[in-house]
């Protein structure tokens, strides 16, 4: 009988996902905002029946009761957080949150399948971020010279960084970590947002050749000290980023082949230079070759995940705990093997359209410095998202970076949510400031009617 469950509900958990994931790219065809209110309604009864499904399963396979009771505190605060995000986010993109409360509910899900006690640390960390986001608009909005502070931004996130080789500690392999009692945080996770404000702000002001200039030494001191700590994946991240804000600035088209450039001839440099990142390019090019060494992360994630076929092994039927570090860097490994490639493909699908309703955020925002600002977290959003799957499908060589919301890090899941919660605020202006200007136009034309009776 607890067989037939199990099996059933991964079709239905398929079924509904890919409806959900439908609806991600539904809303963009036509302007009816009844027919999009009622697609975003369904999306949030879609996203409690699977988290309600998949509670059921990791309950009947343990008769655990505390899933119950840590099953109703997720429902509570991802209640909470709809209610009280439309209520403050005036105007905010519905989809862009629906999503954020889907992808913490899948990484709640999967982060109690594997640890419990991850678990209950990755949701007090998530609620303690929800409740400080609701401030995040009245920030923006009271504050309204984020762009001065260009220069700022850019001493505080190279001392933040530079901050782990005083206090920091070795983990994995990388000196990225800061280590306090029984907390620990990767300041290049906090600093990622400050550094898009820095490059955001400079550049916005000015695209001339020596500006320019300025901007790429203070962006180069950033990525080689990540490089310094070999954090190579948060190094990518932050370079790509800074070219994408580069070239959408500038329109120059020889910057951005300039920055690939150099970029590829860095990456030759530090592949002869650094033996780990030797070791990473031969597990990927050969995992099954060094699988005792250096490839068993890699092809431990490969079994995983055609273990589970396009349906999955069914939720709590896997083996997700033989890949190393399966809550954080190859979550999606996990995912895969239990809910099948059917629901990771929608998996992606949503986060892609995270990254489409930020771009097309960013195009509405008449500002240049918050345009500027929205692109570049879009960028560093999905470019992470695809350094993550990249890694654990062998498509590249793993560089270590977490799921966005899905995997487990306090670090990740606090700075992805104000990531989000930073462009819903200045989508929200934005939308403040335009009703305004059409309040104010429509004011002057009915006082030059008035004026010509």
């Amino acid at each position: 009988m607890h067989s037939i469950l199990v099996e059933t509900s991964k079709y239905i958990i398929i079924i509904l996902f890919a409806i959900y994931t439908w609806h991600c790219f539904s809303v963009f065809v036509g302007n009816n905002t009844e027919k999009k209110d009622k697609v975003y309604r369904r999306q949030n009864k879609i996203m409690y029946t699977i988290h309600f499904i998949c509670t059921a399963v990791l309950f009947l396979n343990s008769l655990d009761v505390t899933i119950l009771g840590l099953y109703l505190a997720q429902l509570a605060l991802l209640i909470f957080v709809n209610k009280a995000y439309i209520y403050v986010y005036e105007n905010a993109s519905k989809m862009v949150l629906n999503n954020m409360l889907m992808l913490l509910m899948i990484g709640f899900v999967m982060i109690g399948r594997l640890n419990r006690d991850h678990l209950i640390r990755q949701m007090i960390f998530a609620a303690a971020i929800c409740l400080i986001g609701l401030f995040i608009p009245l920030l923006i909005e009271r504050f309204s010279y984020f762009d001065r502070f260009g220069l700022v931004y850019a001493v505080i996130g190279i001392l933040m960084l530079a901050l782990v080789f005083v206090i920091g500690k070795t983990i994995y392999g990388a000196k990225n970590w800061i280590v306090i009692g029984g907390f620990a945080m990767q300041p290049s996770e906090f600093v990622k947002i400050i550094y898009v404000f820095f490059v955001a702000a400079l550049l916005s002001k000015s695209t001339q050749w020596k500006d320019v200039v300025k901007v790429a030494v203070l962006a180069g001191v950033h990525v080689l000290i990540l490089v310094a700590e070999k954090d190579l994946g948060a190094a990518l991240i932050y370079y790509i980023t800074f070219l994408s804000i580069l070239y959408v600035a500038s329109r120059n088209i020889g910057y951005l082949g300039l920055g690939l450039f150099g970029g590829s001839a860095a990456a030759v440099v530090a592949y002869h230079l650094f033996t780990h990142v030797q070791t990473r390019v031969t597990a990927w090019r050969d995992p099954w070759g060094t699988i005792n060494d250096a490839g068993y992360q890699v092809a431990q994630s490969l079994f995983a995940i055609g273990t589970g076929g396009w349906f999955g092994m069914g939720l709590g039927e896997g083996m997700p705990n033989k890949i190393p570090v399966a809550e954080t860097d190859f979550i999606f490994s996990a995912i895969s093997e239990e809910l099948g490639a059917f629901f990771a493909i929608c998996l992606i699908l949503v986060e892609i359209s995270c990254f489409i309703m930020f771009v097309n955020i960013a195009l509405k925002i008449k500002r240049r410095f918050y345009k500027l600002t929205s692109l570049g977290l879009a960028m560093e959003y999905v470019f992470q998202v695809f350094l993550t799957i990249g890694g654990v499908t062998k498509f590249i060589p793993s560089t270590g970076v977490t799921l966005p919301l899905v995997s487990y890090g306090g670090s990740s899941v606090i700075s992805t949510i104000i990531l989000f919660c930073i462009i819903q605020g200045m989508y929200v202006l934005n939308c403040k400031e335009e009703e305004s200007l059409e309040t104010q136009q429509e004011t002057d034309a009915s006082k030059r009617r008035v004026r010509k009776r």
